[in-house]
């Protein structure tokens, strides 16, 4: 029964970085399915093509930008989704991608980001084949109004990508924030705010546990909360816990605690 459930359902998180085609000679058909990409250049991300150029002063990103050339780079990547993955929610995140990048999954526009440093993430679900049917990804990339940087930005995807599976109810993205509002070498407390998202339909119940380790990965605190019933979005749940004699973090000593997540069906 529930504990099934809970099993069933973990987030999946896999590197989504190798296997791409590449072109610079891309045109703005390149997002279609049926495009014959055979002559394109096969690598694997992080990719930046600016260094693979000729270092001129004449380039437009000028000696602050780097002098090398930007462009308008084409990337595409096939793959297939099994169909135990029907239930899920699937998700593809950027690192990173320098920049004005344009996404297409099997000819649907997901969006643009303009902004090369961001992170950010399109949901793929409904616009998914499942089975031995091939999805197509086609990713536009447009660093070619230049001078727009003070220092070497590169050109591409330079940081990875990840496909991301959830169940119907899940941890939102970037969904944990960690505060310590009171610390002392005596005693810490720290303060987990936590956004459930709730895609199921229906209101389920839930129980939340957020976990403390330490930097030798044992346990030293935990708290449960109450069954939750969830609202149809997003619902925000507050814990706290207090950490006795805590490691205090300096920059000659920087160590680190985590908070490990479970969300757990009913009580």
């Amino acid at each position: 029964g529930l504990m099934a459930c809970s099993s069933e359902n973990p987030r999946e998180r896999n590197s989504f970085n190798t296997g791409w085609k590449f072109s610079l000679a891309g045109n703005d058909d390149s997002w279609k399915g049926d495009l014959d990409d055979s002559g394109w250049r096969l690598l694997d991300l992080p990719h930046d093509w600016s260094i693979e150029g000729e270092f001129s002063e004449s380039n437009p990103a000028s000696a602050g930008g780097g002098a090398l050339p930007g462009g308008t780079g084409w990337y595409r990547k096939t793959f297939s989704i099994d169909p135990s993955q029907k239930e899920k929610l699937i998700y593809i995140e950027f690192d990173g991608v320098y920049r004005n990048s344009e996404v297409w999954i099997n000819g649907n526009y997901m969006g643009k980001r303009p902004y090369g440093y961001s992170s950010f993430r399109y949901e793929l679900t409904p616009y998914l084949i499942y089975g031995d049917e091939m999805n197509v990804l086609a990713i536009k990339v447009d660093n070619s109004k230049q001078p727009n940087s003070r220092w070497y930005s590169g050109s591409g995807i330079y940081r990875n990508v990840w496909l991301v599976s959830t169940g119907k109810v899940a941890i939102d993205h970037w969904g944990t924030f960690v505060t310590t509002p009171e610390v002392n070498p005596a005693a810490a407390l720290g303060r987990i705010k936590t956004q459930i998202k709730n895609a199921s339909g229906s209101a389920p119940e839930v129980t939340l546990v957020s976990s403390l380790y330490d930097g030798e990965n044992k346990k030293v605190a935990s708290v449960k909360s109450p069954v939750l019933k969830l609202a149809d979005t997003v619902t925000i749940v507050t814990q706290e816990l207090k950490v006795e004699n805590p490691e205090l973090w300096s920059v000659v000593k920087p160590y680190l605690y985590r908070v490990v997540t479970d969300l757990m069906p009913g009580g």
